[in-house]
C-alpha cells in the first residue's frame, strides 16, 4: 500500500506539471486554461488527501506498537 500511494502522488505531481504547460497567464479562466486551471486544483487536492492517509497509517502503526 505503501509503494501505490508513492505511485499516485508521482501521477498527481505530473499532472500539475503537465497542467501548468497548459497555462496561458494572459487570459488564465478562458478555454483550456480553465481546464489546466482546475486540474491543477483537483490534483493538488489528492496530493493533500494522499498525505493525510499517509499520515494517518503511520499514526495507527504507532498506536497498535503500544
Amino acid at each position: 500500500m505503501k509503494i501505490f500511494s508513492y505511485i499516485l502522488i508521482a501521477a498527481a505531481l505530473g499532472l500539475i506539471i503537465f497542467n501548468l504547460t497548459l497555462l496561458d497567464f494572459s487570459n488564465l479562466f478562458e478555454g483550456n486554461s480553465l481546464v489546466a486551471l482546475i486540474g491543477i486544483v483537483a490534483s493538488l487536492c489528492a496530493v493533500c488527501i494522499l498525505l493525510i492517509f499517509k499520515m494517518s497509517k503511520a499514526i495507527e502503526e504507532k498506536t497498535k506498537g503500544n
